[in-house]
C-alpha cells in the first residue's frame, strides 16, 4: 500500500481489480443506493478496528453501530462499503475459510459451537509444511479436509527442503494422501522451487496461508515479496515448535500482482463444517466403504468390510485409516450438536411466538 492516512481518498476507478475486485462482486453491489459509500477491502483486523483500501490507499476505520449490534463484523480478504472511516456494511463473500473456536478439539462434550472465520475471499489456501519436526502427514490430513469443507483449494509447500539431502522422498509421501491438490517442495533459503508458487499470486488473485507456528510462512512470504515484510523467529530445538512471529491477519500486496493473507500459526485444527472434505482427502476409503456388506459399518470389526479387508491386504495403512475413523467421527459428532442447536432454536422460537399468541388472545387483541 502507498501509506496508510485517517480519511479515506476518492476512489480510482480502475484500482480495486488489483484487490480482487470481480463481476461476482460487480453483481453482488446491485442497484443499492451506495453513491456515498466506498467498496474497500478489509486488509488488516485489529481489537476494535480494521484497516481497509481502495487499492491505492489504506486507511483505519470502525464499524457502524448497526453492523456491531449485529455482531457482524469483516474479516481479512472481506469486503465492505465504507462512510468516511466508518464500515458500513460487509457484502456477501465468496467464500470463507472457517474452523471451530480454538480450544475444542479432542474434546467432544465441548466440541465447537462457534465458528471463526480465518479469511474470506480466497483463491487458494496454501498449506504450509516445513521439513524439520513439523513434518506430519495426520496434520496434513486434517488441514486438507478443514481446507475441502469450506469448499476452498488447498495447495501443500513443503518448505525447508534445504534441511534434508534427498526431500523428495517427503514430496512423493504427501502426494500419497494430497489427492488432486497441488504439492510444492520449495527452499526459502536457496529459493528452489518458489517459482512454482509464482501462477498462484498473479493479479487479483488471493493466497492464504495455515501451518503450525515454525512452519515457515513468514520466511516464505518474504521471499515471494523479495523484502522484509514479517519478522522470523527460530524454531525451538527441545520441541520442534516455533514462537507465533505473526500475531495478525493481514492481506499483503505482492509484486507478482496478487494478494496473500498471512495467519498466525494454528496449534488446534478444529472443524466447523462438513462439505465433502473427508471424501476428498480420503477417496480410496471412501470407495472402499461404499462396498461394505453394511451401509452404516464402521470399518472396525464388521464382518464383509471391504475396508478391513484392505487394510489386511496392506493396500491402505493403519496410521491413515485411523486418521480418517477420527476425523469421520468428529465431523458426525459436530453434525449432530449442531443439528440439536438448531432443533432446540427453533423450538424456543415456536414457544416464544406461542407465548406471544397467548397474551395477545388475554388482552383481547386476536
Amino acid at each position: 500500500m502507498n501509506g496508510k492516512t485517517d480519511t479515506p481518498p476518492l476512489l480510482p476507478e480502475n484500482a480495486l481489480p488489483g484487490l480482487g475486485w470481480n463481476p461476482w462482486l460487480e453483481a453482488h453491489l446491485g442497484r443499492r443506493e451506495h453513491a456515498a459509500l466506498t467498496p474497500a477491502r478489509v486488509t488488516g483486523t485489529r481489537k476494535n478496528s480494521f484497516y481497509v483500501s481502495d487499492g491505492e490507499n489504506e486507511w483505519l476505520a470502525t464499524v457502524s453501530g448497526a453492523l456491531n449490534h449485529r455482531g457482524r463484523y469483516p474479516v481479512a480478504g472481506d469486503w465492505v462499503l465504507t462512510n468516511g472511516t466508518v464500515i458500513s456494511e460487509v457484502l456477501p463473500r465468496q467464500n470463507a475459510l472457517s474452523r471451530g473456536a480454538a480450544g475444542a478439539r479432542g474434546r467432544q462434550k465441548e466440541l465447537a459451537m462457534e465458528k471463526q472465520v480465518i479469511a474470506a475471499n480466497i483463491d487458494t489456501v496454501f498449506i504450509v509444511c516445513g521439513l524439520d519436526r513439523d513434518f506430519n502427514l495426520r496434520r496434513i490430513e486434517r488441514y486438507l479436509t478443514l481446507v475441502y469443507n469450506c469448499g476452498l483449494k488447498p495447495a501443500v509447500v513443503l518448505t525447508k527442503a534445504d534441511l534434508h539431502g534427498d526431500p523428495q522422498r517427503f514430496e512423493d509421501e504427501v502426494n500419497g494422501v494430497a489427492f488432486g491438490a497441488a504439492v510444492h517442495l520449495v527452499s526459502a533459503l536457496s529459493g528452489k522451487g518458489l517459482g512454482s508458487l509464482e501462477h498462484y499470486l498473479s493479479a487479483g488473485r488471493t493466497v492464504c496461508l495455515i501451518g503450525s507456528s515454525g512452519a515457515g510462512k513468514s520466511t516464505l512470504l518474504n521471499r515471494l515479496s523479495g523484502k522484509q515484510i514479517q519478522a522470523t523467529g527460530p524454531v525451538s530445538a527441545a520441541d520442534g515448535k516455533g514462537m507465533h512471529t505473526t500475531t495478525t491477519r493481514d492481506l499483503i500486496r505482492m509484486p507478482q500482482g496478487g494478494i496473500l493473507i498471512d495467519n498466525p500459526g494454528l496449534r488446534e485444527i478444529a472443524f466447523w463444517q462438513e462439505d465433502g472434505g473427508i471424501e476428498s482427502v480420503f477417496p480410496e476409503i471412501e470407495a472402499l466403504a461404499a462396498g461394505c456388506r453394511f451401509s452404516d459399518c464402521t470399518h472396525v470389526h464388521e464382518p464383509g468390510c471391504r475396508v478391513l479387508q484392505a487394510l489386511a491386504d496392506q493396500r491402505i495403512g493403519r496410521e491413515r485409516l485411523e486418521s480418517y475413523q477420527k476425523m469421520k467421527r468428529e465431523l458426525t459428532f459436530l453434525s449432530q450438536r449442531q443439528h440439536k442447536t438448531a432443533d432446540r432454536l427453533e423450538k424456543e422460537r415456536w414457544k416464544k411466538i406461542t407465548t406471544t399468541i397467548k397474551s395477545m388472545k388475554k388482552r383481547g387483541e386476536l
